[in-house]
């Protein structure tokens, strides 16, 4: 299934979707294309937020992306990589016998899977700014992200091999 099928399926049934990349096995490969997409797109929701800053507070543009672009795309990789391991060894605490690719692949996946409300969230912040809007949309990003995630990690600590 294409990438953009498995986000919309991911909405229907997290569960599925998280499944059937489980069953795939474990290619680091998937996960850091997975991750680095999602931080892509992240990266991507920013500009319209950074355009409108710059516009109203005179700042240089150039410079803001650039800012962006190292967060999202060098440093956030390698804090979604802790935060993933961090996850395997609670899995492991509570005693699952899952490898730490899992915990990798659902971490990398609900961030993806949740980008849609990221990037209306830019979009959003770009074009109203900050307020009511931002907030509702910024907490329905989180909602599904967490969603998908515990579903994920559901999933994985009832495995048996990575």
């Amino acid at each position: 299934m294409s990438v953009a099928n498995d986000i919309v399926a991911t909405y229907r049934g997290p569960g599925k979707v998280v499944s059937r990349l489980l069953a795939l096995g474990p290619r680091e490969d998937r996960a850091v294309a997975i991750l680095m997409g999602a931080c892509a797109l992240m990266f991507v929701a920013q500009l319209p937020r950074l355009s409108r800053d710059a516009h109203l507070v005179g700042g240089d543009l150039n410079m803001m992306i650039g800012g962006a672009l190292m967060g999202w795309i060098f440093v956030a990789p390698l804090v979604f990589y802790l935060i993933a391991w961090i996850s395997h060894v609670v899995l492991k605490i509570f005693g699952s016998a899952a490898g730490s690719w899992s915990s990798r692949i659902v971490l990398f996946w609900a961030l993806l899977a949740a980008t849609p409300f990221f990037l209306l969230l830019g979009l959003v912040q770009g074009f109203i700014g900050d307020g009511v809007q931002a907030t509702v949309i910024a907490a329905c990003w989180a909602i599904a992200f967490l969603w998908f995630w515990i579903v994920g990690l559901l999933r994985v600590k009832g495995l048996k091999t990575s």
